[in-house]
């Protein structure tokens, strides 16, 4: 059997499940965690009392309640003094983020990439300068519990090991390991991919916020897919669940970085909208606001492959509405635009492939975050020692910098 938590475990869960709650929703009334966590107002204080002690939370008294008697205080994170560092990685460009506690992009800075082979050791030190420039920009009191970083490819998070990263030419890199060295902050670097972080986000700060079966679609030069089944992330045997953009499509189709054809991201993607415009602009985020905004105009060819390039994403959500049955399927990265501009045709493919009783419920959408859906995501990947065992976390990080 199984024996039963000690006082001390059971303080530190409590004391998780309330920064958690706090974190998540922001400013919530002392009555309000007492009666979401099922404890007595005297442990709820004890609780809050602790964390504020530690710099987590702070407590003041609420605007006007309009009720009668003792209001109850309001705990706030304290997000301009603890702070996460949130680094992403896309196919054509670096980005950085300062995340307070509670969600709030406190700083943010990115740098567009030219295309193919990224060097790992100029992105190493390109992530660190940028991580290190959003610490100098924090107040000095306030402290850096974590760093997390989204990266455009297969991740073994349990040591952030990029296995694959096939728009950037990395096999088996200690990605991870490797940023952890370089920063020397005495906090592990926690890595994880894309798509999937936000699929968190969206979920947890987004569009899909409080849904238990979601697809996040995340486009750049490739396209990824984090897939939440029954409120867990899918991550399949080795954690590489969800590589929804090497789905065949168009068997004998434009060829892909990853050795096949057809394949969702190389048809549905920035290079096939480019290239089904017939135009040689450099992949990114410009080039598809250029061609969507050409066909806004009435430019015929980049309606018409505006129009080809739903037609393909379409085939690849009504596969994944069949098979996931998600009650969201939600765009994200440039794949927001052109679901904007090609969303007849999408809609019109779902409805012709996808089964009535999985089609009829599903809502087609765009990402709330937008460009800040995968930075919000590794910020929660980068929360995730700090929400688990506060104090502990925090005692930790002091005797590094001890």
């Amino acid at each position: 059997m199984r024996a039963a938590p000690s006082p001390d475990e059971i303080r530190t869960r409590n004391l998780a499940a309330l920064l958690r709650h706090v974190h998540r929703d922001g400013a919530v009334s002392r009555a309000a965690l007492a009666e979401r966590m099922g404890l007595n107002r005297s442990t709820i204080l004890a609780l809050t009392t602790d964390l504020a002690a530690a710099g987590l939370v702070s407590e003041e008294l609420p605007g006007q309640t309009g009720r009668a008697g003792r209001p109850s205080l309001v705990v706030r994170p304290q997000a301009e003094r603890v702070y996460v560092v949130a680094l992403d990685v896309g196919a054509d460009r670096l980005a950085a983020a300062r995340v307070g506690l509670g969600g709030s992009v406190l700083e943010r800075t990115a740098t567009a990439r030219p295309g193919g082979a990224f060097d790992p050791d100029d992105v190493i030190a390109a992530l660190a300068a940028m991580a290190r420039e959003m610490i100098a920009a924090a107040a000095p009191d306030a402290r850096c519990v974590g760093v997390g970083v989204a990266f455009c490819g297969m991740v073994r998070e349990a040591d952030g090991v990029v296995r694959y990263g096939p728009n950037l030419g990395w096999v088996d890199v200690a990605f991870g390991a490797e940023l952890t060295r370089e920063l020397a902050l005495g906090l592990r670097v926690a890595v994880g991919n894309n798509a999937n972080l936000g699929a968190l986000a969206e979920r947890e700060r987004g569009v899909g916020e409080g849904l238990a079966n979601l697809i996040y679609l995340h486009g750049d030069v490739g396209i990824g897919g984090g897939i939440i089944v029954n409120g867990e992330l899918l991550g399949g045997e080795g954690g590489y669940g969800g590589e929804v953009g090497h789905m065949i499509v168009n068997p004998g189709g434009r060829p892909c970085a990853c050795g096949s054809r057809g394949c969702l991201e190389a048809e549905a993607g920035e290079l096939g909208l480019i290239a089904a415009a017939g135009r040689t602009d450099p992949a990114g985020q410009a080039a598809v606001d250029a061609i969507v905004e050409s066909a806004a105009r009435g430019d015929a060819v980049a309606r018409d492959a505006l129009h080809q390039v739903g037609e393909w994403l379409g085939y690849g959500v009504a596969n994944l509405v069949n098979i996931f049955n998600p009650s969201m399927v939600v765009f994200g990265g440039v794949l927001r635009e052109i679901y904007l501009a090609s969303a007849a045709q999408v809609r019109s493919r779902v409805a012709v492939n996808g089964l009535q009783a999985v089609r009829e419920r599903v809502r087609l959408r765009t990402s709330a975050l937008a460009g800040d859906a995968t930075l919000i995501g590794a910020a929660e990947l980068a929360f995730t020692d700090v929400l688990t065992d506060p104090l502990q976390t925090l005692s930790r990080k002091q005797a590094a910098r001890a």
